[in-house]
């Protein structure tokens, strides 16, 4: 996959359960915190969407563990994304960082409301312009 944003990232101790691993809803977290780290890098803030009455949010979240991260474990959060109908769909994978072993598989479909209504953002399509693959 051709990764178009990567954010290092290090677990914290009360992001774990009792088990000693990462408890599975702190990774929707960890996704989450990637995708507004993108969007600052274009940029963009998050708030000041809000306040211009911007919403990007999400509409459907699949992910698929695949090894735990523990306490102190550092890994990296890559992003990837196209652009569906009205959905921007972020392929988000986050790899443990002393071994590149894949933790977690995400895919999330986003989009955007505007004014309190479903709608296209041609914000956003111009800020992800050179983000996406135009065939």
């Amino acid at each position: 996959m051709d990764y178009i944003y990567e954010l290092k990232m290090k677990v914290r101790d009360y992001e774990c359960d009792l088990q000693g691993i990462v408890n599975n809803a702190n990774y929707q977290h960890y996704l989450e915190h990637t995708r507004h780290e993108f969007l600052s890098s274009t940029g963009v803030s998050f708030a000041t969407l809000h306040e211009q009455g911007v919403d990007p949010v999400v509409a459907r979240i699949n992910m698929a563990f695949k090894t735990p991260l523990k306490s102190g474990d550092e890994f990296v959060s890559k992003l990837a994304m196209k652009k569906e109908g009205i959905k921007y769909v972020f392929y988000q994978d986050i790899f443990r960082a002393s071994d590149n072993k894949v933790a977690i598989k995400a895919v999330v479909e986003t989009v955007c409301v505007v004014n309190g209504r479903l709608s296209d953002s041609e914000l956003f399509d111009n800020v992800f312009a050179p983000y996406l693959d135009h065939e």
